[in-house]
């Protein structure tokens, strides 16, 4: 006789686990950055259109597969492929993306947890923007401490994932994103309040169509595709997991938009604590890890009470790094226990393991094994394994699971949309067949094409 699974104890635990799946790194360090460059509100405007459009029905989609199947990405296309189909092999793309994103997820982790000691110990106090670029450049230059703080991190997240998915994954998880919702209010409000804040809020908050003009209008338009799509990790069956853990009392879309809308409100908010901070201190808020690791300490040490703030601001990191590692790591076990029938106990103790060991490259790539630089000069193992999961799983994938719903020869729309509107809420609009068939897979593939033209081609 089959095992019943586990299902979510409530909505809300689905929701802000799903949420916490999606809200990652990119929301606090690519999206201010972006939305800087490309006209702030004027950017958003464009971000949030295509969130509708792309990222909603894809994440649908996805879920809708889980429910289906009751099971982990790596079965649920043998349980819903018509006989004879080979859609079944995407399952053991998700998994090999699952594995490969915590690859180099944890390591950054890592950093975040790494940087709230040094917040609390004070250890930037003192020190000018070189002091504090030092810090972060000493800090990749020694493997050993960053392996230790990798290994914590995946320690505490497969032994919350050991409890089970009610008692440990829902239960921590939704302390945790009250906690990342409380914290985002406290610095938002500090650095709304700062001197000439206001600036920064104006920078941040005025359309400036002029400005994205200055910097392409094609350019901002396929930065706000990549950030709806990237920023909510579809493709790989990460969300799919989400959608068999829970009944079908409501309809997929209506949760959806819950989970967007939570994920928008976090990288919104981001913007609020970064611009009128780097303004405040006449900072230009650069991108990527230097914003986050040098020029955010840099100012945290100008700041009155700047050592409680910054380390409120890296718990705030830290928790939205591990409740991405904490989903992810639900999936890989779930696949474990899909697939080889083992316990969930025995399916942790062997993925500790194995993630351990697989995590290693990227921190060694920092330092030992510096000279290999496998897309250019400057680029190092992680960017490898970040291109193979952001330029070629999630938007292959998501294409895959759009393909699987739409056509006759896969699962088909008849099935996905009664499971997609099965329940209370809002229905999949039956209108949208034509495009979600047609014209989201051409974009999808568009978004795959520019980003090789991205990273090879443009000067």
């Amino acid at each position: 006789m089959e095992k019943q699974r586990e299902k979510f104890s409530s909505r809300l635990g689905f929701i802000l686990i799903s949420a916490g799946c999606a809200i990652g790194l990119g929301n606090v360090w690519r999206f201010p950055y972006i939305t800087g460059k490309y006209g702030g509100a004027a950017f958003v405007l464009i971000y949030l259109l295509f969130l509708v459009i792309m990222g909603i029905p894809i994440m649908v989609a996805e879920f809708a597969v889980g429910r289906a199947s009751q099971t982990s990405a790596v079965l649920s296309y043998r349980k819903l492929e018509p006989k004879g189909t080979k859609w079944h092999l995407h399952g053991y793309v998700c998994v090999a993306g699952n594995y490969l994103l915590m690859m180099f997820y944890t390591t950054i982790g890592g950093w975040m947890l790494s940087y709230v000691f040094k917040m609390m110990r004070g250890e930037f106090v003192g020190l000018d923007t070189d002091g504090v670029s030092a810090v972060f450049s000493d800090m990749l230059a020694k493997p050993l401490p960053m392996i230790f703080w990798m290994v914590v991190v995946i320690v505490l997240c497969f032994l919350i994932c050991s409890l089970g998915l009610q008692k440990g994954v829902e239960r921590i998880t939704k302390w945790m994103m009250s906690c990342l919702f409380l914290i985002l209010i406290i610095l938002c409000v500090r650095s709304l309040t700062l001197p000439g804040a206001a600036e920064g809020l104006k920078f941040y908050l005025m359309p400036d169509f002029k400005k994205m003009a200055e910097n392409g209008i094609g350019e901002a338009i396929f930065a706000a595709m990549g950030q709806s799509f990237f920023t909510l990790s579809i493709g790989i069956g990460a969300m799919s997991i989400f959608g068999s853990y829970i009944d079908k009392n409501r309809t997929l879309t209506g949760e959806t938009l819950s989970i967007c809308a939570l994920d928008t409100t976090v990288a919104l908010l981001s913007g609020l604590i970064i611009f009128p901070a780097c303004f405040s201190f006449g900072v230009d808020p650069g991108e990527g890890p230097g914003l986050v690791f040098v020029t955010l300490p840099n100012i945290f040490n100008q700041m009155a009470g700047g050592r409680i703030f910054g380390t409120l601001f890296f718990i705030f990191m830290f928790f939205a790094a591990i409740s991405t590692v904490i989903a992810v790591f639900e999936n890989i076990i779930s696949f474990s226990i899909d697939l080889f029938g083992v316990s969930r106990k025995k399916a942790v103790a062997v993925n500790l393991v194995l993630m351990i060991l697989l995590s290693l490259p990227c921190v060694l790539g920092f330092n030992v094994w510096s000279g290999f630089q496998p897309l250019g000069e400057g680029t190092t193992i992680q960017d490898l394994e970040d291109f193979i999961v952001s330029n070629n799983l999630l938007p292959l994938g998501s294409l895959v699971f759009l393909l699987f719903c739409t056509s006759k020869k896969g699962w088909g729309w008849k099935n996905f949309i009664a499971e997609a509107d099965a329940g209370k809420g809002i229905k999949f609009p039956k209108w949208a067949r034509v495009y979600v068939t047609y014209i989201l897979p051409v974009i999808v593939l568009f978004i795959f094409v520019m980003g090789y033209y991205q990273k090879f081609f443009a000067a």
